[in-house]
């Protein structure tokens, strides 16, 4: 069993509370100690030893919204892929969407995922099944089956279910298995053909907006569904004032409700789509600067429970088009923790709770493995240089698609290694 001892490392772990300069040891798959107290705590002769020199130790982020093109779409995305890509981010845990081809709706696809997954990823992959077959909004998939196949919540993805009834029995049913619903709430008549957020720069652009209400007015209605029904509800990816607005009312009334960011619109506002940047053309869209200041207050306060990628590769066929025909998407898997340090180095968030809306509270909301660094715990984990400056480049990026909004960004905070379940995959 092999025994690796990180010294003098600045220990984050918010499962604990804990954000103090310690040693974390790990032996075979598990933590055995992490902390201050483990500072003079000896270790096997033939530890490897890493002077840590204060560089951070991060449980290792779970991240809970990521489309990967297999099966089906393999030349976007492959689970292999995204592993590596997710790795070399900080990343030990994915939350796989249902959006492939064929879609996650039944047990074989869930266990063709878990299967491909134990064969090829360097990382956990959790697979999240479809709310409704074919992610068509009309009939309810099997939510016992798929949760016994290993399905750890249900969503229909990108798409928006507009029946109300549907949803009361997706929480419904959901609740008795102890399932999550997490669903993303875009009305289509009100999005109709918008490309971008509705406000003056959309007009200036001669683009069709999407206004902030397209997102409140479903989000709306299933926040009462969740009150009414008691079922499990997390609202994907919030990106207004708005709907934090509702999500706040929704948890002071006691409904069992959590959301979710996306790290775009917290680190970007319509003004990066510039002159008809595709890569920017995302669903949410970026929005007005003032929502994207509502997002980090929402996540401050607790509003907002994590923040989460988004990663959805798209090829250069889908996106070297005009603004309007180009696909909505861009990868994040790689840049997540970097962009998001953004808000620690500026004082909008502290490390603690940065961490915990990337790791400790997605574990929690989905009953995932990870998360903290508690000694018995399994060694996911990821040490990084919070200081150390780098460049996204297009050359640097390990997902088969390249359609990230921060290249040619200067990030801060660089990820040295990664190690799930105590092996290391990914060493800068």
């Amino acid at each position: 069993m092999s025994t690796t001892v990180f010294s003098q490392a600045r220990i984050v772990d918010p499962s604990r509370g804990i954000d103090e300069v310690g040693t974390v040891i790990v032996e075979g798959r598990k933590i055995v100690a992490a902390g201050k107290a483990a500072l003079n705590q000896g270790a096997a002769q033939d530890a490897t030893v890493i002077d840590c020199a204060g560089k951070a130790i991060i449980p290792g982020l779970i991240d809970a919204r990521v489309f990967i093109g297999e099966p089906g779409g393999e030349h976007r995305e492959t689970i292999a892929s995204a592993s590596v890509a997710a790795a070399a981010g900080g990343v030990t845990s994915i939350v796989m969407m249902p959006d492939t081809d064929p879609v996650i709706d039944n047990v074989a696809l869930v266990e063709f995922v878990l299967r491909t997954a134990k064969d090829t990823a360097v990382v956990n992959i959790f697979p999240a099944a479809a709310i409704t077959k074919g992610l068509e909004g009309r009939e309810m998939t099997e939510f016992g089956l798929l949760r016994e196949a290993g399905a750890i919540a249900f969503t229909d993805g990108r798409h928006t279910i507009s029946s109300a009834l549907v949803m009361r029995r997706a929480l419904t049913y959901a609740r008795d298995f102890g399932g999550v619903i997490a669903h993303e709430t875009q009305d289509a008549d009100l999005a109709s053909s918008g490309v971008m957020n509705e406000g003056l720069y959309a007009s200036w652009l001669g683009l069709a907006g999407i206004p902030r209400e397209a997102e409140s007015i479903p989000l709306e209605r299933d926040l009462a569904l969740a009150r009414l029904t008691g079922g499990a509800y997390h609202a994907a990816k919030i990106s207004t004032a708005m709907a934090a607005n509702a999500v706040t009312r929704a948890k002071a009334d006691g409904a069992n409700v959590t959301a979710g960011v996306s790290i775009h619109n917290l680190s970007l506002n319509e003004n990066d789509v510039g002159e008809y940047r595709t890569f920017f053309r995302l669903t949410p869209p970026l929005r007005a600067e003032e929502d994207r200041r509502a997002m980090i207050e929402a996540v401050k306060g607790g509003t907002i429970d994590i923040i989460v990628s988004s990663h959805d590769p798209q090829d250069v066929d889908t996106k070297r088009l005009p603004f309007a025909d180009a696909a909505a998407g861009a990868i994040g898997l790689e840049t997540l923790l970097g962009a998001a340090l953004r808000l620690y180095h500026n004082g909008d968030l502290t490390l603690l709770r940065l961490v915990e809306t990337l790791s400790t509270a997605p574990a929690r909301l989905f009953g995932l493995p990870g998360g903290t660094l508690k000694p018995g715990a399994v060694a996911d984990l990821a040490l990084v240089d919070l200081d150390e400056p780098w460049i996204v480049s297009e050359s640097g990026i390990r997902s088969r698609s390249k359609n990230t909004c921060f290249e040619g960004a200067r990030l801060q905070g660089k990820v040295l290694q990664t190690m799930v379940a105590g092996r290391t995959v990914f060493s800068a």
